[in-house]
């Protein structure tokens, strides 16, 4: 599904980013393991299309990332990656369906009310359809992040410690739901996390250990 091989990242010429092979397959589940700093939010970015990184080879459902123009990245991208990032960038002025529609817009897909309602209802969120995100909770507007992340049904679904400053339960509940969402649509998971939590739950783990 994708393949990362002798992939650095460097800013102003100091390694953050060190990553010599890592390959998953379609529909595996994936945790991205490393302490702050190890580079795990700059190798999600890699992955997602985000950055290109300095040197090394990215290969993302069979695309050679680094042959995409800026553009195509963009569409690629809204195609085929749903992304949870940390901060979760919803547009306020919006109601939920229209960021989601949105979404769809972006990725150029047609506007499919229908599935919209179908995943919100995925996430027991039908009823908030309507509402804006200053009008949810912090719990209801991190589902709606994960239905933005998984409305054009992509292949590959990235989370940033989405689990991070939660309690027990809500992390359960949290990583239950990426888990739940990623086997419905078939896509491969990768949650970047510090969260020793959450380990046991996902058999497959990426270690970082930090540049070199």
């Amino acid at each position: 599904m994708f393949s990362l091989r002798n992939v650095q990242h460097a800013y102003d010429g100091k390694p953050v980013l060190t990553v010599p092979e890592w390959q998953a397959r379609q529909g595996e589940q994936w945790l991205m393991l490393g302490p702050s700093g190890s580079g795990k939010t700059t190798l999600l970015h890699v992955l997602a299309g985000i950055l290109r990184p300095t040197s090394g080879q990215v290969t993302v459902a069979d695309q050679d990332m680094m042959a995409l123009s800026s553009s195509a990245t963009d569409r690629f991208r809204g195609k085929n990656i749903g992304i949870v990032l940390q901060r979760l960038h919803l547009i306020d002025s919006l109601t939920v369906m229209r960021n989601l529609l949105l979404a769809q817009y972006m990725a150029g897909e047609a506007q499919d009310a229908a599935r919209v309602r179908d995943v919100l209802a995925s996430l027991d969120m039908a009823d908030k359809a309507d509402a804006r995100p200053h009008e949810l909770s912090h719990g209801q507007a991190q589902r709606v992040a994960v239905a933005r992340a998984v409305v054009n049904k992509p292949k590959l679904l990235l989370a940033d410690e989405p689990t991070s400053n939660l309690d027990d339960a809500r992390c359960v509940q949290v990583l239950d739901l990426l888990l739940a969402q990623a086997k419905a649509c078939g896509a491969t998971l990768v949650i970047a996390t510090h969260d020793q939590r959450i380990k046991s739950r996902v058999a497959n783990h990426y270690e970082l250990k930090g540049a070199a």
